[in-house]
């Protein structure tokens, strides 16, 4: 299974959010993660990826505009893929990391993404509409539990999902 983590990271936080989630989704197997600067995107990997998770900073209580400009010319090659998204913040009671997260969340269902975060069902941390952090995450943290525990989840959803469709479908020729 690929995954993709698209990002834009000024201060490196939200790299660093990328590369922990990354490993969570590496506790699984058979997956291949493909850590991109959103400037830098292999648009090939991304097209071979069963997940796309996009990471952004706060900006003025939204995402950046290169992660909305990213999302606003490249829905083709979305569609259909598990998405989550990661929001870093500065601000500790509340820099408009939900607020950024949700405007990230409805660009990834307008390309035709399903979304996913694990919300409380998964039970602590919980994770609500995705990985948030309000510094860099750092091994032994809440921060960092919270984006290596999304990043295994998604994996894991990701594994539910396809493995399914795929054994569906090959019910489906045999009929």
């Amino acid at each position: 299974m690929n995954i993709s983590i698209i990002y834009y990271s000024k201060s490196g936080n939200t790299k660093t959010m990328g590369e922990v989630i990354s490993e969570g989704c590496k506790t699984h197997n058979d997956v291949n993660v493909k850590l991109m600067a959103v400037d830098a995107v292999d648009d090939k990997f991304v097209q071979t990826s069963d997940i796309v998770l996009f990471g952004s900073p706060t900006y003025c209580g939204n995402c950046c505009w290169q992660i909305k400009q990213y999302l606003d010319y490249h829905p083709k090659s979305l569609i259909g893929k598990l998405g989550g998204v990661f929001v870093s913040q500065n601000q500790p009671g509340g820099g408009g990391a939900s607020f950024a997260a949700m405007s990230m969340i409805a660009e990834l269902l307008v390309c035709g993404m399903l979304v996913y975060s694990s919300g409380i069902t998964e039970g602590a941390p919980i994770i609500h509409f995705g990985a948030v952090s309000q510094n860099k995450p750092l091994p032994n943290t809440l921060d960092y539990e919270r984006c290596w525990k999304f990043g295994e989840r998604l994996t894991q959803k990701a594994f539910e999902i396809f493995t399914n469709k795929l054994k569906q479908t090959d019910g489906n020729k045999h009929l």
